[in-house]
């Protein structure tokens, strides 16, 4: 069953989702209801051709830090030097670029404009990171995402120079986080030691119990 929100803040139960995990349509995107919503393992997933739609995922792609698996060439990538890697020195830009970079097999984004601006206003409240990679004055990759508690709930990230992207998520893995929330499986991910969680356990993470 799809629930329709209201301007009330409140979600029904995420057990109630479908089995694509959507859970939820319309709302909005305050900061108040989008902490909400990372707080009860929700977030939001949609385009400019159709209503806010809300996700909580029966099981989810994570990364424990400590699993973490660096392969030897990506090793001597980050001992080289090459890159310069810096945390919340411009969300703005991390933003626009995970957004408007074009993916294989991917028809526009799901970055919408009403999407920035929230996720801006989220990080300047201090809820919402970034990661970027430079090679010298340029940023050539990144990530962005919200924390909640121990857990960063990674959203996107973006690549302009091999190896840039997974640079910004190692980085990530050494901020302290417990668990890196990468919400939808990829090989690349997999690669570099994510695995699936079932949403009970991955809500133990964020509701401080583990």
């Amino acid at each position: 069953m799809i629930f329709r929100l209201d301007e009330r803040l409140l979600f029904p139960d995420p057990e109630l989702a479908e089995p694509d995990g959507l859970l939820a349509v319309e709302g909005d995107l305050s900061t108040e209801r989008l902490l909400l919503a990372y707080q009860n393992g929700i977030f939001p997933w949609y385009s400019d051709d159709t209503p806010i739609l809300w996700y909580s995922p029966h099981e989810r792609c994570v990364l424990f830090p400590e699993e973490l698996e660096i392969s030897k060439s990506m090793q001597k990538v980050i001992t080289s030097g090459r890159f310069t890697i810096t945390m919340d020195g411009c969300f703005e830009k991390v933003i626009n670029s995970c957004s408007s970079i074009e993916r294989p097999g991917q028809d526009g984004t799901w970055i919408t404009g009403e999407m920035k601006a929230a996720y801006v206003q989220l990080h300047q409240k201090g809820f919402a990171h970034s990661v970027e990679v430079w090679l010298e004055d340029n940023l050539i990759g990144g990530l962005y995402g919200i924390q909640t508690g121990n857990v960063f709930c990674g959203e996107s990230m973006f690549s302009l120079v091999s190896n840039a992207s997974k640079a910004a998520l190692i980085y990530l893995c050494g901020m302290g986080y417990k668990l890196i929330d990468c919400q939808v499986y990829t090989p690349h991910l997999a690669s570099m030691g994510a695995r699936m969680i079932s949403r009970k356990e991955y809500m133990r993470f964020v509701s401080g119990e583990l």
